[in-house]
């Protein structure tokens, strides 16, 4: 979506207001899994996931969260930054949970 604006194939506006709506539901899905690591007792992926959750509550409590339309081109390579780093750790945090779904299922047939 970064590279479209880049490229003038959209406006400011039209981009914001298409990132906005999935913003606050991201991290709501994200502050409930790390709510149900700390009631399952999965502390090594409560401590893996709790930098983001951290992250993402300074975000909101500084209203930074939401995209705005305005100053979207001078923060560009920032919110590009961002949305690498956290495609990067939800990419880890995938193959990390796959591999713990692999030994537990291993564990339990034997």
């Amino acid at each position: 979506m970064f590279s479209d604006l880049e490229c003038d194939y959209i406006n400011p506006i039209d981009l914001c207001n298409k990132l906005n709506q999935f913003v606050l539901p991201e991290m709501a899905a994200h502050a409930f899994l790390f709510f149900m690591f700390l009631i399952n007792g999965s502390w090594l992926a409560m401590l893996l996931n709790l930098p983001l959750v951290v992250y993402n509550i300074q975000k909101v409590t500084s209203s930074r969260h939401m995209y705005d339309a305005t100053e979207i081109f001078r923060t560009l390579s920032q919110h590009k930054k961002e949305c690498f780093f956290k495609l990067g750790f939800y990419l880890v945090m995938f193959f990390y949970f796959l591999y713990r779904m692999i030994v537990a299922l291993i564990a339990a047939d034997s």
